[in-house]
């Protein structure tokens, strides 16, 4: 499997300031000018590598999903006492009893 040579790598469509402005407003990211040419140069990268990839020959490669086995070893599954609960909340933050208090989410209906 030979890499292609760069000059032979299709150019990708480039991704520009606009774009990623767009995105991080709609990710809710408030990034600052620099950081937005930053990421668009960054994402640019990115592609340029992903397109290299794409150009190498990998017609007689099997896929696979690691290079080399990979077991997974598990165990027993067995019953055990449960954690005790006044040491399970004894680091958290805010706490009522053997209960984490967790700050509201959710609006109640009604």
């Amino acid at each position: 499997m030979a890499a292609v040579p760069r000059a032979n790598v299709p150019r990708m469509s480039r991704i520009g300031h606009a774009e990623v402005a767009r995105v991080a407003a709609l990710a809710r990211l408030a990034l600052s000018e620099a950081e937005i040419d930053g990421m668009a140069h960054d994402l640019e990268q990115i592609l340029a590598h992903v397109a290299s990839l794409d150009a190498l020959d990998t017609r007689d490669v099997p896929p696979t999903l690691h290079g080399f086995d990979l077991p997974t070893p598990l165990r027993p599954d067995r019953p055990a006492p449960p954690l005790d609960p006044e040491l399970a909340v004894a680091n958290a933050p805010a706490r009522q009893g053997t209960a984490f208090l967790v700050p509201k989410v959710l609006e109640e209906e009604g």
